[in-house]
């Protein structure tokens, strides 16, 4: 994969996780409350919910805005229910985009995202359209700095059941099955180190280039407004995003 691009990915989604941090604990609301409503209150016995609420203390969420959402989620019966729809489709030059949205109202969300496909130079596709472009995989980032020994971290994370470890310039990869994620992640969590992020992603197979000058700021737009959308968690692409960004 294009390490660089991910890199950029990141760091964009960092920085508009910064300047955004209500609508990011919303967002985080929202996932707690689906892995409680799958698999129990209790973070010991639900994985699911155990990978979420190490996902929202590394956007810092505070530890009480967590236990609320845990508690609320798993009382209010009549509260809330929301499901998981994934959108695919593609944008300008053809780049393939998939959308994952936690919604109460499909038909609202349905339309928000078509709206922006529309607008940005792409169109929503159908269900399998482009996922066949992306493996699901866990993908863990630690920020180099923080590493006294790569060979002790590469060990770690393999004997723990990584499929793969890389190093980039400015952090390690670690790649998992999704089966694996959480005990690779469990594992390494013991040792100093900080993640960037930690989470199960759709990573994309190969990666596509845009040259053109209108293509590209589109490309920017439509990611920036369908992540933006309350209902939406997740934005994946196979957009090369250009270094300097």
């Amino acid at each position: 994969m294009a390490g660089h691009s991910k890199w950029s990915n990141i760091k964009r989604k960092k920085e508009k996780t910064d300047a955004k941090r209500g609508k990011i604990f919303t967002k985080l609301g929202r996932e707690i409350a689906i892995a409680v409503k799958s698999g129990g209150p209790d973070p010991e016995v639900n994985p699911k919910l155990r990978d979420v609420i190490a996902k929202a203390k590394s956007a810092n969420m505070p530890n009480d805005t967590i236990m609320r959402s845990i508690k609320k989620a798993s009382g209010d019966a009549e509260g809330e229910s929301y499901e998981e729809v994934v959108y695919e489709g593609y944008g300008p030059g053809g780049v393939a985009v998939i959308v994952e949205s936690a919604t109460d109202n499909r038909n609202r969300t349905a339309a928000d995202v078509r709206h922006y496909f529309d607008k940005f130079g792409g169109n929503l596709g159908t269900t399998g359209c482009v996922s066949f472009m992306f493996d699901k995989k866990g993908l863990i980032l630690i920020d180099k700095s923080t590493v006294e020994s790569e060979d002790d971290l590469m060990m770690e994370a393999l004997e723990a059941g990584a499929e793969d470890f890389n190093a980039e310039e400015e952090y390690y990869e670690i790649i998992t099955d999704p089966s694996d994620f959480s005990k690779v992640r469990e594992a390494l969590e013991k040792s100093q180190v900080k993640f960037i992020s930690a989470d199960l992603e759709m990573i994309p197979q190969t990666t596509t280039k845009l040259t053109d000058e209108k293509q590209i700021e589109m490309m920017k737009k439509l990611i920036d407004n369908l992540e933006d959308l309350d209902d939406v968690q997740n934005v994946y692409h196979n957009w090369e995003i250009p270094e300097e960004e």
